[in-house]
């Protein structure tokens, strides 16, 4: 038995990907959201007025969250120098641009999710365009439709914006 679960973040472009898997008619039999506790407005709003559309649907919905609050690992958690041990910072800081770290800890709680439900196909929204995030391939269960479609980042801003989303 196969289990396919599409990992959106509520973004444009997983929301795109979402959108299309089910017109298409692909598999989709859950959809993983991390929720930080720290997203925009507009993500808790496209999650909310898209759950009626998985739940007619059939499609599984599920909501991880990280270990410790996003707050307190931006701006509270001692950081720890490599060489010496000493903490030298509270907080990691913005998670954005070059430093990525809350990125790490929800692939890893996403891809623990999906081996856990016996995933077999892990669709994954990148575009096209994105060719230095698509490099980054973890493991063989993940699949980038929106590449694989030829979609890029201005297609999927496009296409959310086509279907009303916020």
């Amino acid at each position: 038995m196969s289990w396919h679960i599409a990992s959106v973040s509520w973004g444009k472009d997983s929301l795109a990907m979402l959108h299309l898997l089910i017109d298409r008619g692909m598999p989709l039999d859950e959809v993983v959201f991390y929720d930080t506790g720290a997203e925009f407005r507009a993500i808790y709003a496209e999650r909310d007025a898209t759950l009626p559309l998985l739940r007619e649907r059939g499609i599984a919905y599920t909501e991880l969250r990280p270990r410790d609050p996003f707050f307190y690992n931006m701006l509270v958690r001692p950081v720890r120098s490599r060489a010496t041990g000493e903490v030298h910072a509270y907080g990691y800081g913005w998670c954005g641009g070059v430093c990525r770290w809350g990125t790490s800890e929800k692939t890893a709680a996403i891809d623990k999710h999906a081996k856990a439900m016996g995933a077999t196909v892990q669709y994954v929204g990148i575009a096209s365009d994105e060719t230095a995030r698509l490099a980054k391939k973890r493991h063989d269960r993940i699949v980038h439709p929106l590449a694989d479609w030829g979609l890029a980042e201005a297609d999927c801003l496009a296409l959310c914006y086509e279907r009303g989303c916020e």
